[in-house]
């Protein structure tokens, strides 16, 4: 399997090519086009229980939507559904962590499952929910706006807003917090943080789907009585 992207940063598509043989598994909705030899199996990724832990946790679809290549390679083009970055990681029997939302295919001998941080990191309503995902393959991510990497030295700290989180790898300790006091929260527009711990990896997205809510929510007609 051999993975381009094109058109970055703002509106990145996978291109992926596929031997013959060979799958992608992919979120439900992110499959843009594919050759006519390309066969798809929905299924609940899993199992049933695990897929709707999945779903409801990690803000992932319910489905997972497998593309095989058969009697031939093919090629299937992949996209979120925000505009933004797609990144491609190659996993060799390791972990890594990806934020709710951003998880969009992954090939192989991957398993995907849902991890957070406890309750405390519902704070607000802006939690920080991840999917773990593990093993030897392909992980396929994606961002609101461009991804930004940041490498940490073991015991080098990093603080990063919760909605900009998009992965990082196991072998980084994460903690969430809240910024400041209450006070400082509501009239900042802040929220909670991850505050990272290295060694590793960790990538961001340079903008968050909930800062444009807050933004786009208020310009919205109000209903008339």
């Amino acid at each position: 399997m051999r993975t381009e992207i094109a058109y970055r940063p703002s509106y990145s598509l996978a291109i992926v090519k596929l031997d013959a043989g060979e799958s992608i598994r992919a979120e439900g909705g992110a499959m843009v086009s594919m050759s006519p030899n390309i066969s798809i199996q929905t299924k609940a990724q899993g199992g049933i229980l695990k897929s709707l832990a999945r779903s409801v946790l990690g803000g992932e679809s319910f489905f997972i939507n497998t593309l095989t290549a058969t009697g031939g390679a093919g090629e299937v083009t992949l996209a979120p559904s925000l505009p933004g970055d797609v990144g491609v990681v190659d996993l060799k029997d390791q972990t890594v962590y990806v934020q709710s939302g951003s998880y969009l295919a992954s090939s192989g001998n991957i398993d995907v499952s849902t991890s957070w941080g406890g309750a405390k990191t519902f704070f607000g309503g802006e939690g920080l929910i991840l999917l773990r995902v593990q093993g030897t393959g392909q992980l396929i991510t994606s961002s609101y706006g461009a991804i930004h990497e940041v490498s940490l030295a073991a015991g080098e700290r990093y603080i990063v807003d919760t909605g900009h989180v998009v992965t990082f790898e196991d072998t980084v300790k994460f903690a969430v917090r809240r910024v400041g006091g209450l006070k400082s929260t509501l009239f900042s527009g802040e929220g909670l943080v991850v505050e990272f711990t290295g060694p590793g990896r960790i990538t961001m997205q340079t903008r968050s789907p909930g800062a444009f809510l807050a933004w786009l929510i208020p310009q919205l007609p109000k209903k008339s009585d």
